[in-house]
């Protein structure tokens, strides 16, 4: 089969996928989260393209599909990179420093807050609490914690990554 075959195959079984999520909750009372949920895990984030097939699907207006997705927090309107940076803001990290680290980050990296790089490999969030308090300041690189970070640092954890 040809890379053309492979490709339809693949957004015969993403759109079979969808069709599945939509199908499964759109006539549940309160359907709407667990619809956004499931399609941000089959995408890796909503892109607006879903919004308009949710809606036409479930016949609910695009207003509170967007509504919903942007109040909250867990849900992304931005594709997210293979290594999704966190950096706590909470009190402890604040104060030790965490916004001059975020800083470098954005720097280093030449994106901002809730951005990706141009070539997927990292995004980057700001977040309230990590509960690594005693570590400040931390951030978290998918699941693993960095904390005690100094300025000096953030290249080297970033090259862990590379």
């Amino acid at each position: 089969m040809n890379s053309n075959g492979c490709a339809r195959d693949m957004i015969d079984e993403e759109n079979a996928r969808f069709e599945g999520i939509t199908s499964r909750h759109k006539d549940s009372k309160g359907g709407l989260i667990p619809i956004l949920h499931e399609v941000q895990e089959l995408y890796g984030y909503l892109p607006d393209s879903a919004f308009v097939r949710i809606s036409k699907t479930c016949n609910i207006p695009l207003s509170e599909i967007y509504g919903v997705a942007t109040f909250y927090s867990f849900f992304s309107l931005k594709p997210k990179g293979k290594y999704e940076i966190s950096v706590c803001m909470g009190t402890a990290c604040y104060v030790k420093g965490a916004g001059r680290i975020l800083d470098r980050i954005r720097e280093e990296l030449d994106i901002d807050v809730g951005d990706c790089t141009e070539d997927g490999k990292f995004s980057l969030s700001a977040c309230r609490c990590l509960g690594a308090c005693g570590l400040a300041p931390v951030i978290k690189v998918n699941e693993q914690v960095h904390g005690r970070l100094a300025l000096a640092d953030v290249s080297e954890v970033l090259n862990q990554y590379e």
